[in-house]
């Protein structure tokens, strides 16, 4: 197959060139990286998805300098992808035979000031796996079909300002355009499509219009942090849309993206020999504070509170509860269209997370498990990751879905539930 030629033309190239797991010095900044092939299949039969999940070569190169007065990073990587029929280039949704992670200058125009220009990997917030005030983009394509955690997160282009007072720190982001999540569209993925009033695939492809109007539909987003001896505190607040397009145009046809202000509060501090953190958000759907409109979504109270500790040597559980509570639940039922699947006023989300480290730390086993008893839906991630050496890392895992009802959000999964392995080689 060509696809599997290339991939494993970029593998046998990177190792013959090397041979170690070594970066490559190139005079004045090192270029560094790893490459690697995934393959996956369903383990159900599903009519909206052809029955691999994944089948990629992927090579990912990082050059950074650091220098006195200034920084850069640029991180991307080459995709050979034996899944998808259509492979256009789009730096948005990462799709294409190139991936751009970070292209970015950091620099500091006062002692108290950094300035990180360009496209860089953002996260803050308390929850894991779990995110409320978090609003940068996400992977939720990669996330479910077993590529590795952190293309979780997806990039965005963008400004951050960090400000280190006495009291604490402040941080600014400016999106000059909106950077959406990569969801969920059905080209990886079936899911529930309210509109059609069933499971949705690659064949089902839906009209979506993003606001991309440079310096209009733009994001802002605020933190002010500051630590009370070992609790650390933050405030959130941000300005932009939903990062989904949980809206409906009528008069266009189309998806929209709603315009969405969020607003929090997190702490974070050692509890009873581990780890405690609480943090909740109002986010508030500025298209329709009357809630009158059934194609706009309703104003929401989220609310997460967790706790990690290490109950053996080697041995780390975690434990997290997440609250959705929707606004205005009896205009939202009122104003509800007949046949459309109605959501419950309050969404319980409960999740485990462990982690056993053997042979030496070489063999790592996790589990991560998101169970909903108001849904009554779950999803499963169990993983296993073995160290050969310094440079080669095996990985197996799989995505298990289920739930009663085809609507809930990890219900609507059941059919993409996959296993995947995976061999990579880090230089």
């Amino acid at each position: 197959m060509k696809f599997l030629n290339r991939a494993l033309l970029l593998i046998l190239l990177l190792i013959a060139s090397r041979g170690s797991g070594q970066a490559f010095d190139l005079g004045g900044f090192e270029l560094h990286g790893f490459s690697e092939l995934r393959g996956g299949i369903r383990l159900q039969n599903d009519a909206h998805q052809d029955s691999i999940s994944l089948f990629e070569g992927r090579l990912q190169l990082e050059a950074a300098q650091q220098q006195d007065l200034y920084s850069w990073t640029l991180r991307g990587d080459l995709l050979a992808d034996g899944v998808l029929d259509n492979q256009n280039q789009n730096l948005n949704r990462g799709s294409g035979l190139f991936d751009l992670r970070e292209a970015n200058l950091l620099f500091s125009p006062l002692d108290t000031v950094d300035i990180k220009l360009g496209r860089q990997i953002l996260t803050w917030g308390t929850g894991d796996l779990i995110f409320l005030n978090d609003l940068f983009p996400k992977d939720w394509q990669s996330f479910f079909i077993g590529r590795d955690t952190e293309y979780l997160k997806a990039p965005s282009d963008a400004l951050m300002l960090s400000w280190f007072p006495d009291w604490g720190t402040v941080d600014v982001v400016y999106t000059p355009q909106f950077d959406p999540d990569r969801y969920i569209s059905g080209e990886r993925i079936s899911y529930f499509n309210p509109l059609l009033g069933r499971l949705a695939g690659e064949n089902d492809s839906s009209r979506v219009t993003r606001p991309d109007t440079w310096l209009s539909d733009d994001e802002l987003a605020l933190r002010l942090s500051h630590n009370f001896g070992s609790t650390e505190s933050a405030i959130y607040i941000y300005r932009g849309f939903w990062k989904s397009p949980t809206g409906f145009d009528v008069a266009s046809g189309t998806n929209i993206f709603n315009e969405l202000n969020v607003y929090g509060a997190s702490l974070r501090a050692p509890l009873f020999g581990g780890v405690g953190n609480v943090e909740f958000s109002w986010y508030d759907s500025a298209d329709d504070r009357s809630c009158d409109d059934p194609l706009v979504p309703n104003s929401e109270l989220r609310f997460l509170g967790g706790f990690e500790r290490e109950l053996l040597p080697e041995l780390t559980a975690g434990f997290q509860y997440y609250l959705e509570y929707l606004q205005d639940y009896t205009a939202y039922r009122q104003t509800l269209p007949s046949g459309t699947p109605q959501r419950d006023e309050f969404r319980h989300l409960l999740t485990l997370r462990l982690t056993r480290l053997l042979l030496n730390q070489n063999l790592t086993l996790s589990l991560f498990t998101f169970w909903s008893p108001s849904d009554a839906d779950f999803y499963l991630r169990p993983n296993l990751s073995y160290k050969l050496t310094d440079a080669w890392l095996l990985t197996a895992g799989a995505n298990l879905f289920g739930g009663e009802n085809l609507d809930t959000f990890f219900g609507q999964f059941e059919k993409n539930t996959n296993a995947y392995v995976g061999i990579r080689y880090s230089f």
